[in-house]
C-alpha cells in the first residue's frame, strides 16, 4: 500500500480482539490487485528500433581538462631557486601565518615539492596530529624571524 495510509496508534491494550475481513467480492478484487501490483518488476527492459541520438556523445578531451593542460604548460616545470631566496620567501610567509600546508607553500614559493620539503626539514616542524594536522610551522629557534640571518649554512 501507499505511504499515505500509514496510521500510528498510541495507548495501553485493555482488551484484545481479532479481526478478519468479510470475504466478499470487493475484498477479493482488492487482494488480487495487491498481489498483481507486488509481482510486477520494478524496472522493465525494452527493445529499441533505432539508436538513441539525444544523449551525450563521448568527447576526446573535456574543456576543463584542456584548460588545466594549458595552465600547466604556461607555468612550466618548477625550477629550483637559490636556497637563500626560498628561505626568505618562507620566512616572510611564516611572518603572516604560523601554520601552512605544503600545497600553500608550493604556491607561495613556486618551488618543486621535494626541494621545498628538503628546506623545510631544516627550518620547520611537520605537525602529524592535533588541530594543525598535516601542516608545517617554524622550529622555535626561527619563530621570531625579522630579517636577521639565522640559517645554519
Amino acid at each position: 500500500m501507499s505511504d499515505l495510509y500509514k496510521i500510528a496508534l498510541e495507548g495501553v491494550v485493555v482488551q484484545r480482539a481479532e479481526c478478519r475481513p468479510a470475504v466478499s467480492e470487493s475484498y477479493m478484487r482488492l487482494k488480487r490487485l495487491q498481489i498483481e501490483e507486488s509481482s510486477k518488476p520494478a524496472r522493465l527492459s525494452q527493445q529499441l528500433e533505432k539508436a538513441v541520438t539525444s544523449n551525450y556523445k563521448p568527447v576526446a578531451n573535456h574543456a576543463y581538462n584542456l584548460e588545466y593542460e594549458r595552465k600547466k604548460k604556461e607555468e612550466g616545470k618548477r625550477a629550483r631557486a637559490d636556497k637563500q631566496q626560498v628561505l626568505d620567501m618562507l620566512f616572510s610567509a611564516f611572518e603572516k601565518h604560523q601554520y601552512y600546508n605544503i600545497k600553500d607553500l608550493v604556491d607561495i614559493t613556486k618551488q618543486p615539492v621535494s626541494y621545498l620539503k628538503e628546506i623545510l626539514r631544516d627550518i620547520g616542524i611537520y605537525n602529524v596530529k592535533g588541530t594543525h594536522k598535516n601542516t608545517w610551522e617554524l622550529k622555535p629557534e626561527y619563530r621570531h624571524y625579522q630579517g636577521e640571518e639565522k640559517t645554519d649554512e
